[in-house]
């Protein structure tokens, strides 16, 4: 299927009305000064004819003072002019720059979940820094050659015409000839740069992976696994590259052939003028200085038609970002946020992922101030009603409400507000460990030092070589998993939000680290409202309910004395994790007798493997 491309007219505009025209300011005194230094390239090549006839071949003294001085001042202007425009250009470039990547980094970190997804952290750091580095050179250098270099062509032009319009028509004689090849290379380089820049994605998106699996590679020894398929997508990478760069070097290439060719013609007519006398020396000076100085202007202005180009595939790129609709999004008229203890409620949802069905038709209630805990196997939807519950995805059906109001009808910041999540990855910041946990609220010392007592985060802190201000590494890798675990737990209490989210919080954790972390989870969750996703049943024993999931569908639910004397799903888990024959040791140390055909009345139900099992295979 044919790729449709953005006409590049589309694209400066949206760059102009975006960003550019922002800067319409300075980007006209920078102009102003590209018309100077443009004018210069004219007046050198003026400057050539009376510098011949009058200095050089009649000798006039007097004439070479002023034309002395006039060299002096074209070459003063030129040079302040230059810098001038160039420092404006650089301060226009560079600010622009940056308010793209702010914009892009605001518009991608509110999209959802699902958005992520789909587009690799590699790819999008490709678009937000490289492709944003390529477009910032491209349009400086594009103003420029609008400026400085259209208004030096067309002086120096000026002067050649004022001296000989028939020299100046054989010099650009083979000028239409170039129009069809340089089309045809345009579009060459388009598609050659477009590929380049997924390749460039590409690239980037396998170095995060390497970087971020580091020790997984180094423990399956697949150091040069990596370096082989690194090198694969870096040799098309620069195939790529090499191509883009011959098209675009080919524009220039081809316009100096039409040069030399005009250049040869010019010579060979006028010379016979100069040996005849029609025209003098000076004159032919003049002319063929004002031409010498055009080809280098002409040459620039030929190449930004190729890398432009170049450019229109990074455009285009971050365009699609920026125009990609953000799907979840806080309503017109957004309710208020529930106050005191709110409960949770579920009603009837059913939610797919593309074909997958996730939820079907789940009806849950989380008491207020209360902990419920949901269990089950692996895909059974637990953690989606995480998602659902802080609106990182919309059920297709059914009904999510906070206290009374549907979650859909807050405003986003308003719902996330009053939630606090605690995960078994804990996400921290290459920053200090005051800054993870303050994450830019303004709290009191007192207020941080009760959150660092009652998360044990203080049982460690004397430990570290500066305290509070010590970094904690990328990804908090100075931390052990348990210490990470205590900071996040920390920042969570710093937040006191009436709704506390537990999703596996120590299943990664030894049984000291769970132990201390478990302590803190207990101080934590104590007066809120508390949904825990727990495959250690250990740690739910005391619930005030356990929810059992199966199948995104809520099959079970009481508490742990309950559900262990029904039997069940439930009952199956807790004799996997703690079985000692029929009688199970709880991890008080207290007998619980579960359920058996023996023992749960004269009809014999089905064992656990044959319920899993036939689950399984159903």
């Amino acid at each position: 299927m044919k790729q449709e491309h953005t006409s590049s007219r589309e694209l400066l505009g949206w760059l102009w009305r975006g960003y550019l025209r922002h800067y319409m300011g300075l980007l006209g005194i920078a102009v102003i000064f590209m018309l100077i230094e443009g004018a210069t390239m004219g007046a050198l090549g003026y400057m050539m004819q009376p510098m011949f006839d009058l200095v050089f071949v009649a000798g006039n003294t007097n004439a070479l003072v002023w034309v002395s001085l006039a060299f002096l001042a074209i070459f003063s202007m030129r040079g302040i002019s230059s810098v001038t425009q160039k420092v404006l250009l650089s301060k226009v470039s560079q600010t622009s720059a940056a308010h793209l990547r702010k914009d892009m980094l605001a518009r991608l970190i509110r999209q959802d979940p699902a958005f992520h997804q789909t587009h690799a952290p590699g790819l999008l750091l490709q678009r937000v820094q490289s492709d944003v580095s390529a477009i910032n050179s491209v349009w400086q250098a594009m103003i420029t050659g609008a400026g400085r270099d259209a208004v030096a062509l067309v002086a120096v032009l000026g002067v050649a015409i004022s001296i000989d319009w028939r020299w100046t028509a054989i010099l650009l004689i083979g000028v239409p000839g170039l129009l069809l090849p340089i089309s045809l290379l345009q579009k060459y380089v388009r598609r050659r740069a477009s590929e380049a820049r997924d390749l460039g994605a590409a690239l980037a998106t396998r170095l995060d992976e390497i970087f971020h699996g580091i020790v997984p590679i180094k423990l399956n020894k697949l150091e040069e696994y990596q370096l082989q398929k690194f090198g694969q997508h870096t040799d098309r990478f620069v195939g790529a590259e090499v191509k883009a760069a011959f098209g675009t070097s080919s524009i220039s290439g081809m316009t100096d052939i039409m040069a030399g060719v005009g250049f040869m013609a010019v010579l060979l007519y006028g010379g016979s003028e100069i040996i005849s006398g029609d025209k003098t020396v000076g004159q032919f000076m003049s002319f063929f200085t004002s031409i010498g100085l055009s080809f280098e202007p002409m040459r620039r202005l030929a190449n930004i038609s190729g890398v432009w180009q170049a450019a229109a595939a990074a455009l285009e790129r971050i365009k699609a970002l920026m125009d990609a609709p953000i799907l979840l999004t806080s309503p017109e008229d957004p309710k208020p946020a529930p106050e005191g203890l709110p409960d949770i409620t579920l009603s009837n949802v059913d939610l797919n992922y593309g074909d997958a069905k996730i939820l079907r038709g789940l009806t849950l209630e989380a008491a207020a101030g209360k902990t419920t805990a949901l269990v089950g196997a692996s895909g059974a939807g637990k953690s989606t009603i995480f998602n659902l519950l802080t609106r990182m995805v919309d059920p297709q059906e059914g009904r999510v409400a906070v206290g009374d109001t549907p979650v859909a009808d807050l405003a986003t910041d308003d719902l996330r507000g009053l939630f606090s999540v605690v995960t078994q990855e804990a996400l921290l910041f290459d920053e200090t460990l005051r800054e993870n946990i303050v994450l830019g609220q303004d709290v009191s010392e007192d207020a941080l030092q009760k959150a660092l007592e009652a998360s044990h985060v203080a049982d460690f802190l004397p430990k570290l070589p500066e305290g509070l201000d010590t970094r904690v590494g990328p990804r908090g890798s100075a931390l052990s998993g348990g210490q990470r675990q205590r900071v996040v737990i920390a920042r969570a209490l710093l937040r006191n939000t009436p709704i506390l989210l537990l999703d596996e919080a120590t299943s990664a954790l030894d049984a000291q680290s769970e132990k201390v972390v478990q302590q803190a989870l207990d101080q934590l969750s104590g007066g809120r409202t508390t949904l825990v996703i727990a495959h250690r049943l250990s740690t739910i024993r005391n619930a005030d309910k356990i929810v059992v999931m199966d199948r995104g569908q809520v099959i079970d639910q009481g508490t742990h004395e309950e559900l262990l004397a029904r039997g069940g799903i439930y009952a199956d888990l807790y004799r996997l994790q703690f079985q000692d024959g029929k009688t199970l040791m709880d991890p008080a140390g207290v007998a619980a007798q579960i359920p058996t055909p023996e023992n749960n009345g004269s009809q014999a139900q089905p064992g656990w493997f044959s319920r899993i099992f036939g689950r399984l295979i159903s």
